[in-house]
């Protein structure tokens, strides 16, 4: 009884109707993504909205810095007629420099500052709490060693520096921008500064209205992908419909094309055995009834009608052998690829008496079965297009492999393929090439102008078989 009012009834979700499951199944993926696709652009807004600021402030501070090189432009003519004629040693020299550097200040809180190398401040005319006393190890709010490190840039050449500073006119601390420049016979290191609070309050400002931009982007962004969702799922209902329907018509078609070419290859040995081996073997017969005839009479010349009949034979045997090698060559499976290869371009240079060149490498790594008849059956075909159509006098086949897979390319100098100015509607030949390389996942590239045609199959490394693993073709050749 507990069992039976404790049981918990069946999930909703298998209440849903079909529709409604294909309804949550399409919905669900397409608010994730437009939810990742919306955090997406806040991230990059937000990103570049830094990357502008950073741009915007590192414009002011070099307007800041280009003040300050006037200044201590000013500060070097001042005292560079001094220090340029004193010796390194010379007391008043230096006072005089001092004197002359504690003088010059500009605006509320402007000034120039020297410290000894030593760390004992000489110059600081608007906060003399300094002079006379070593800061070298003195820290600011960070705890950052500031006048260690304007002497470090000093000792280097000059330099930038920013760091938290008492504002002479205010008391508070704010950022202060230094330049700062060495007296290396002297070991001073001579300095002025600004404060760039106005740089950060602009900074701040152009921060918080792109951030209140920022928002409003990520709500219109919202609405649109609602509205977005809304246009994709009706979109994609109708869409599946269509598509639904083109596939049923492609699987239509491509049900026709097999039948044709079923057809096809059934009109072709028919035509073999009836234009070929039927003819052949009706003279075989008239040349042994012949024969019988003449050992009947008495007659001479039944031998010859033997022989003659005998030959036959042997030619209606070969023909044979090439129409069982046309519908599955048995050197593909005893030999292998190319030896396959080299047998069938060798029986078309007989055939049709174009010259022919093939070449090949020895794969490191063998193919698999299905891909050496893609390859053998892409051959073949090629060249049957080529034997009828082309008008070529030179055919070149290579079959080869790289890191990527194996590649064979079939090349002639024919007329290539007739209205070539405009989009090519491929024949059947063409298409089974195709579909027989895309079901493998290889690409197949045809180029063609009235130089000759370039067909170029390529199958990727997966149907490249290691070395040691078995396969028919590792069985029967090296």
């Amino acid at each position: 009884m507990g069992a039976n009012n404790t049981a918990k009834p069946p999930a909703r979700w298998l209440h849903l109707t079909y529709g409604q499951k294909v309804f949550l199944l399409a919905t669900l993926p397409l608010v994730f993504a437009a939810a990742a696709i919306a955090s997406v652009v806040m991230y990059q807004a937000r990103a570049l909205s830094d990357r502008e600021i950073q741009f915007m402030e590192e414009r002011l501070l070099e307007a800041k810095q280009a003040e300050l090189v006037n200044y201590m432009s000013l500060a070097r003519t001042a005292i560079g007629h001094i220090y340029g004629n004193a010796a390194p040693d010379n007391e008043d020299a230096k006072r005089e420099v001092a004197q002359i550097l504690a003088a010059m200040t500009y605006g509320d809180d402007g000034f120039f500052f020297v410290y000894e190398y030593g760390g004992t401040n000489i110059v600081s005319p608007k906060q003399t709490y300094l002079i006379g006393k070593n800061w070298l190890d003195a820290e600011d709010r960070d705890g950052e060693k500031v006048v260690q490190t304007l002497i470090a840039k000093a000792r280097g050449g000059g330099g930038y520096h920013r760091y938290p500073w008492p504002q002479p006119s205010t008391g508070e601390t704010g950022q202060m921008y230094s330049y700062v420049i060495g007296f290396q016979d002297w070991r001073w290191a001579l300095g002025t500064g600004i404060w760039i609070d106005d740089v950060l309050e602009e900074v701040a400002i152009v921060r918080a209205g792109t951030e209140a931009r920022i928002q409003r982007t990520f709500l219109f962004i919202i609405l649109i992908t609602l509205a977005a969702l809304l246009i994709v799922f009706a979109s994609g209902l109708v869409l599946n419909v269509r598509e639904r329907r083109l596939a049923d018509a492609k699987l239509k078609e491509l049900t026709q094309r097999i039948f044709d070419t079923q057809e096809e290859e059934r009109g072709r040995v028919a035509r073999e055995l009836h234009d070929g081996i039927s003819q052949i073997l009706v003279g075989v017969r008239y040349a042994l009834e012949l024969a019988a005839r003449r050992l009947k009479t008495g007659k001479s010349g039944a031998a010859d009608g033997i022989a003659t009949s005998a030959e036959g034979l042997n030619v209606a045997i070969q023909e044979v052998r090439r129409i069982s090698r046309d519908l599955r060559p048995g050197v593909l499976d005893d030999l292998g690829l190319g030896p396959a290869l080299k047998s069938l371009v060798e029986d078309f240079s007989k055939r049709t008496g174009i010259k022919t060149e093939f070449e090949t490498v020895v794969f490191r790594n063998r193919l698999t079965d299905d891909a050496k008849t893609a390859l053998y059956r892409v051959a073949q075909e090629a060249l049957t297009n080529i034997e009828r159509h082309a008008e070529a006098s030179k055919v070149k086949m290579r079959l080869f492999g790289n890191r990527r897979g194996a590649t064979l390319r079939i090349e002639d100098n024919g007329v290539g393929l007739k209205n070539s100015n405009r989009a090519v509607s491929p024949g059947l030949g063409l298409r089974n090439m195709a579909e027989r390389v895309e079901h493998l996942d290889g690409t197949i590239r045809l180029l063609s102008s009235a130089k000759g045609t370039l067909v170029e199959a390529k199958l990727p490394l997966k149907h490249m078989l290691p070395a040691g693993e078995p396969s028919s073709e590792g069985r029967k050749s090296a």
